[in-house]
């Protein structure tokens, strides 16, 4: 993943979960909705995986349609979307989910060869004394990097 092809990332993911193993899905668009992401307009903050019937579904997320969407369409901006993983994927995933507790998390959109895909990550979430921890060893670690540079 390049910076130029990033479309969108979901940076509290990490502070609000502990991230896991990481998969690549495809995801089924409109045309409209194609045009908005490739125009930046996309929110992922509180976006969620749903594994239903053996398929996975992204809710969520928001994609804001462009004024100059055509008329005969009616863009909807929070719908629910399908994505596209590999039946092997798809079988970790649900057994990471239901045995384990575990949730699916959006950590970021991005353009691969012209398509939209979706990174998303096995997590576990965060108490609130886990932020407190991981605060104040970045606080630390900040504090030793100036230390070492005098």
């Amino acid at each position: 993943m390049t910076k130029n092809s990033t479309i969108g990332l979901n940076k509290k993911a990490r502070f609000d979960y502990f991230l896991q193993e990481r998969f690549e899905a495809g995801i089924v668009l409109e045309g409209w909705e194609v045009k908005s992401l490739r125009a930046g307009r996309l929110q992922l903050r509180d976006t969620y995986v749903l594994l239903k019937n053996g398929e996975a579904w992204l809710l969520g997320a928001i994609i804001s349609p462009l004024e100059s969407a055509s008329s005969h369409v009616n863009p909807e901006s929070q719908r629910t979307r399908k994505l596209l993983l590999h039946r092997s994927e798809l079988n970790k995933l649900i057994g990471a989910v239901e045995r384990k507790g575990q949730s699916l998390v959006p950590t970021a959109m991005y353009w691969k060869q012209g398509r939209a895909k979706l990174e998303l990550a096995i997590a576990k979430g965060k108490k609130d004394y886990d932020k407190r921890d991981n605060e104040k060893d970045r606080d630390w670690q900040r504090e030793k990097e100036r230390l070492f540079k005098r």
